[in-house]
């Protein structure tokens, strides 16, 4: 078997499938996200609620941003698909489960999963182990960063219409990337079929991010360095909101972590909510 093949997923999409699990099954209802497909994925045992980086108190802000923006891009997409746009892309999808959860959308879309060669084979043999399948409608779109291989040219590959319309998203990637490589993707994108769309997540820097969340973004930047995968870029909202429509977008905003809190988390007796001036939100328009 190929070594690609074997691989299992990385260490940072692991935790976000155990912070959308984590949401379940310790922040009361109403869930912001109803996601343990990931934990089924993983199955890390009994006791993967005893790690470090699974504390309740300390990760609650961080998980709150994890389910908030996968509910924003989900409901995002369902309004898209109203709007008549078929073509769903999730760039460094990771252990992404929309197609697992919300078949009754997913199947009337084509979803395209953009990721490594390896963590992309062991999430499709977990699937079938899980008796989860690939439908016709799920395309896994393997494609090899390290060796820059193009993602629109392994799109193209498995299906992807460029005459039209498609939400293009991308979470939790950004900071790992320098400037120029988020301005490539953001050009990439918006030379897409008019009507396209494209969301994607972006770190502020540390410095503006709220007191109490700041080292808890300290420590995880400092993790991401010591892993060999650091932090690369940060931008403020501005710097976002003009690199979209430098690189060619109609229309471009800023969805802030207030957007998503009286959004989703308005009127919570616990007080959950995402952080303020964390990892935010950017809205472009082809």
């Amino acid at each position: 078997m190929n070594p690609r093949e074997q691989s299992s997923p990385d260490s940072t999409a692991a935790r976000v499938a155990l912070w959308r699990a984590l949401h379940v099954a310790v922040d009361a209802p109403p869930h912001v996200l109803e996601d343990t497909v990931g934990l089924r994925l993983l199955a890390p045992g009994p006791d993967w609620r005893e790690r470090g980086d699974m504390d309740p108190q300390f990760t609650r802000p961080f998980r709150a941003s994890i389910v908030a923006r996968a509910r924003f891009i989900e409901d995002l997409v369902e309004e898209q698909l109203g709007h008549g746009v078929t073509q769903y892309v999730i760039l460094g999808a990771g252990l992404d489960s929309f197609a697992q959860r919300r078949p009754e959308i997913a199947s009337r879309l084509h979803v395209f999963e953009v990721d490594p060669p390896g963590p992309q084979a062991w999430k499709r043999r977990r699937l079938d182990e899980l008796g989860l399948g690939t439908p016709e409608w799920l395309h896994f779109v393997p494609v090899d960063f390290e060796a820059r291989a193009s993602w629109l040219d392994g799109l193209r590959k498995a299906g992807f219409d460029e005459n039209k319309p498609a939400i293009v998203v991308s979470t939790g990637v950004s900071m790992y990337l320098s400037k120029e490589a988020n301005t490539a993707t953001l050009r990439q994108v918006s030379a897409l079929a008019p009507g396209s769309m494209f969301a994607m997540t972006f770190l502020l820097p540390l410095d503006m991010a709220e007191p109490a969340v700041r080292p808890g973004l300290e420590m995880a930047e400092k993790g991401a360095r010591s892993s060999g995968t650091p932090f690369i870029s940060f931008f403020t909202p501005q710097e976002m909101v003009q690199m979209a429509r430098d690189a060619g977008f109609s229309a471009a905003r800023h969805v802030s972590a207030v957007d998503l809190t009286e959004r989703y988390f308005k009127d919570r007796p616990d007080g959950l909510r995402p952080p303020v001036n964390a990892e935010e939100l950017l809205l472009a328009l082809r």
